[in-house]
């Protein structure tokens, strides 16, 4: 059963649609839409369920994102809609446009491919999970627990967004953590469709990441078969983080 997004919209235009990865929020894409395609598109960015401040559900897997985001698609009459997903979101704006292609006018993929991958966030779940966090009373308290198994920075400030508090105590989740950890294999699962979504497709790539090798671009060719591949070589998995400027460049020479 499909659940309502809470999402963020910014600007007039063309629709553009916008996913998170996992552990994201619609909040890591403020800066880029509010400044950038704000001035093209209408941009909606999500929080895709069980993420930021849209509804919890013991249901996490692909099948379940795709049917929340045909929901909002149709809901708010943004048929077709260019769609936008980074990582995990990615694979939700694919697995969209492969089983429903009259919603999408426009697929880009930010750094991740249709295959299934390897446990990378095991770590990151673990040390998560392994936090009492009522017993915390500062957010800087609950960095340096995490600072124990997760070593850089930039992610566990990453990590920090999702925590929520009542008035700097009683400290929780925003994200549902129990249900984003059983189902995790899952979120690691390869795109299972028989069909192929043959309208405008870009894949970026970030250069020193490993999310799409070169033996993945076949794959990504049988299945969107118009897909544009391009790379930021400066940039790892977070490219829209780590270069901005290049990424927004490049989305808006494809989106025309």
């Amino acid at each position: 059963m499909s659940i309502k997004l809470f999402y963020k919209s910014y600007g007039e235009g063309e629709p553009l649609i916008i996913l998170h990865g996992l552990l994201g929020a619609s909040g890591n894409w403020h800066t880029l839409s509010r400044n950038v395609f704000a001035d093209r598109f209408q941009v909606f960015t999500l929080d895709l369920r069980n993420h930021g401040r849209s509804p919890h559900s013991d249901i996490f897997d692909y099948p379940s994102m795709v049917g929340d985001l045909e929901r909002f698609i149709e809901e708010r009459d943004l048929v077709p809609a260019n769609v936008l997903g980074h990582s995990m979101g990615g694979k939700v704006a694919m697995w969209l446009a492969l089983e429903h292609p009259d919603l999408v006018r426009r697929l880009i993929v930010a750094d991740i491919a249709p295959r299934a991958y390897p446990p990378h966030h095991m770590h990151i779940l673990n040390a998560l999970k392994a936090l009492d966090l009522p017993a915390f009373t500062s957010r800087a308290e609950v960095d340096e627990a995490l600072a124990e198994q997760i070593k850089e920075p930039a992610i566990r400030q990453f990590l920090l967004k999702n925590l929520d508090s009542n008035e700097g105590s009683d400290y929780r989740w925003k994200m549902n953590l129990p249900a984003i950890y059983e189902n995790y294999p899952r979120i690691n699962s390869a795109i299972e469709s028989s069909r192929v979504y043959d309208g405008p497709a870009l894949f970026i790539k970030g250069g020193r990441s490993n999310y799409i090798a070169e033996k993945d671009e076949a794959q990504i060719k049988s299945l969107f078969p118009e897909a544009k591949m391009q790379q930021i070589p400066d940039a790892g998995h977070w490219i829209h983080a780590e270069a901005p400027q290049r990424f927004a460049e490049m989305v808006l020479a494809f989106t025309g």
